[in-house]
């Protein structure tokens, strides 16, 4: 580890899921942005992040193996993890460990450092949201995520809203710092709306509404179709749903009974948001939790309005004049205010440019700026 601590490029391991949902897209683009600066960085995960597609400078992915024997009901991921982790800290000079979510990356961190002893490298966990809210509270991994946030040598957050209910809920005496979530504005723009693609999906005379989620039940992507049938009945109009997972099937069953499934586009996760966000006119995001709602900003980036929950984070993201904030659950209010911003094309425009407006303040130099200073503050 030659260099002082304040200039020279760190090897940071980023440890995160591979799928869809904000903490996986956070980190892998964390990653890149962070190599782009001349840091080395490793990627760790089961698979390859949706987001590190491409081979990129100084970027370089590590596929934990997880082997299955009879003796385990379940795959043990959490020792595997630990065990990758500790054959890249001997074969590199990894400075930081990086936890995308604490269960269970901050505990295999752990593990890891304790397997390497004197010399191991430090450990910041950034936390996403259901791994404090929902996953942490569990009675099963409650006091093993309270040890993991005290074990970790810094602990972020991605919301004034989370760092609070860490604080709260979990460590009175590992407070989070605020680090909110980022986008790049030139890769989710207004500017890359395709006319011919949006023409695939949506005649001239017809809106596009839109959603992104990993399809679990705290989305409540039923309650998105609920919306759509209402909105069906007074504006034309098309869903876009980007995005997979176990409540698909039940929002596709939803679809069907309310009579929209022939006006819905499933397109599944393996899709370049940016290229889809920006043909939408209208983005639902009515969730049962949001710790930040990054796929909203990433729809503001692009110049779309959201209507959303008023829950978590989101009031920290969608302000007034970029879109709409309800109670969860409240298809009825959202419902009507969605018809009322298709109906009126002046104000859906001011809307659309007030998203993109928002979006800005959440762009990513600010953010990566953030995250390498508290590496070095950790370091020390």
């Amino acid at each position: 580890m030659e260099g002082p601590l304040t200039d020279r490029p760190l090897h940071i391991a980023i440890i995160c899921h591979p799928t869809i949902g904000g903490s996986g897209v956070v980190a892998a683009e964390l990653g890149i942005a962070l190599a782009e600066r001349g840091h080395e960085v490793h990627i760790v995960s089961y698979l390859r992040p949706v987001r590190v597609t491409e081979a990129k400078p100084r970027v370089h992915f590590h596929e934990v193996p997880v082997t299955r024997y009879p003796l385990f009901q379940y795959p043990p991921y959490t020792l595997a993890l630990a065990t990758k982790l500790a054959v890249l800290c001997r074969e590199h000079p990894i400075d930081i460990l990086h936890a995308h979510y604490a269960i269970p990356h901050a505990v295999s961190a752990y593990l890891c450092r304790q397997m390497l002893g004197e010399g191991a490298p430090k450990i910041v966990t950034t936390l996403h949201g259901t791994d404090i809210t929902l996953l942490g509270l569990d009675e099963s991994f409650y006091e093993i995520t309270r040890f993991s946030l005290q074990q970790s040598d810094g602990v972020t957050a991605v919301s004034g809203y989370l760092a609070r209910e860490t604080q709260e809920r979990f460590c009175t005496d590992c407070p989070a710092e605020i680090i909110y979530n980022f986008i790049d504005l030139d890769r989710f723009s207004p500017a890359r709306r395709d006319p011919a693609l949006r023409a695939k999906y949506v005649c001239p005379d017809e809106f596009l509404v839109g959603h992104l989620s990993n399809f679990r039940w705290v989305k409540r992507p039923q309650d998105v179709i609920k919306i759509f049938h209402r909105v069906t009945q007074h504006i034309p109009s098309r869903l876009l749903l980007v995005g997979d997972g176990p409540d698909r099937e039940t929002a596709e069953r939803v679809a069907e009974e309310l009579g929209v499934h022939d006006r819905i586009y499933f397109v599944g996760s393996d899709q370049n948001i940016e290229e889809l966000l920006p043909l939408l006119d209208l983005f639902l995001l009515p969730s049962e939790q949001e710790s930040f709602g990054l796929a909203a900003l990433e729809a503001m980036a692009c110049g779309v309005p959201v209507i959303a929950s008023e829950v978590g984070g989101l009031p920290e993201l969608v302000t007034e004049g970029s879109g709409f904030l309800f109670p969860v659950r409240d298809v009825e209010a959202m419902s009507r205010k969605a018809i009322e911003i298709l109906s009126d094309r002046a104000a859906h425009a001011r809307l659309k440019q007030g998203a993109r407006e928002r979006a800005m303040a959440f762009e990513r130099t600010k953010t990566v700026d953030q995250y390498e200073a508290y590496y070095r503050r950790v370091l020390g």
